[in-house]
């Protein structure tokens, strides 16, 4: 299987400015995903997706494949990823190269390991699913069995539609959030269906001890702590 590596980082991040190559533990963050991606035996191609000039000199001096400049209608705040990867594929399909899947790994997300990347891929692969994501188990507090939404009669009622609540947190199904890791799609679902996971979705599930998907201050912090606690 062809896979084609992609490793978005726009500009213009509002939360913590210049995030993408912001310096943790003495590297920048982008490095983290490219150090990984570079080592899996799976990726075909890796490039960085970026609108900004500063992110475009720090991903060549790592070495990074920077073919094209992000257009800024694919750099904003509300710009969909879904579309940043059509972007790349079309690139690729003008200059008559084809890939079987995508593989998509924010910058935002460093801890990911190399053994963990090439499972995800290995899984992906073998179950033959439209799609894979990363995900975390969701806290019982949290279980969807457990959170309320308002009805039409301004009450609460159980979020899965259920009448009854379970009452034990034993008998809880476990459920699972996606945690931004990594995500897979072939590449048919992603032009054909307009879609980054299809009918059908496998998973992988991250170590929560290292995972961070870092969007605020509190979330970069975090990322500092694991840098003393779990790597140095």
């Amino acid at each position: 299987m062809k896979i084609l590596g992609v490793i978005p980082a726009r500009g213009g991040s509002k939360g913590i400015p210049g995030k993408n190559i912001k310096i943790l533990a003495g590297k920048p963050l982008l490095e983290y995903t490219w150090e990984v991606a570079s080592e899996s035996k799976y990726l075909s191609k890796i490039i960085l997706s970026t609108d900004d000039s500063a992110i475009i000199e720090v991903g060549k001096s790592l070495g990074i494949e920077i073919p094209f400049v992000r257009p800024s209608n694919l750099a904003e705040d509300k710009s969909p990823t879904l579309g940043v990867i059509q972007h790349a594929l079309e690139f690729y399909s003008k200059k008559g190269e084809q890939f079987d899947a995508v593989c998509l790994l924010q910058v935002t997300s460093p801890f990911r390991t190399l053994a963990f990347l090439d499972n995800a891929i290995d899984t992906f692969i073998k179950k033959k699913t439209d799609s894979l994501v990363s995900v975390i188990e969701v806290p019982h507090e949290y279980n969807p069995h457990w959170t309320f939404k308002i009805n039409d009669n301004g009450e609460l009622s159980i979020s899965t539609g259920e009448k009854n609540i379970i009452t034990r947190r034993q008998d809880l199904p476990k459920t699972y959030h996606r945690d931004g890791s990594i995500y897979l799609t072939k590449v048919a679902t992603i032009l054909n269906d307009n879609s980054l996971f299809g009918n059908s979705t496998s998973f992988v599930i991250s170590n929560k001890e290292t995972h961070v998907n870092i969007d605020t201050i509190k979330d970069w912090e975090k990322a500092e702590i694991i840098c003393k606690t779990k790597f140095l």
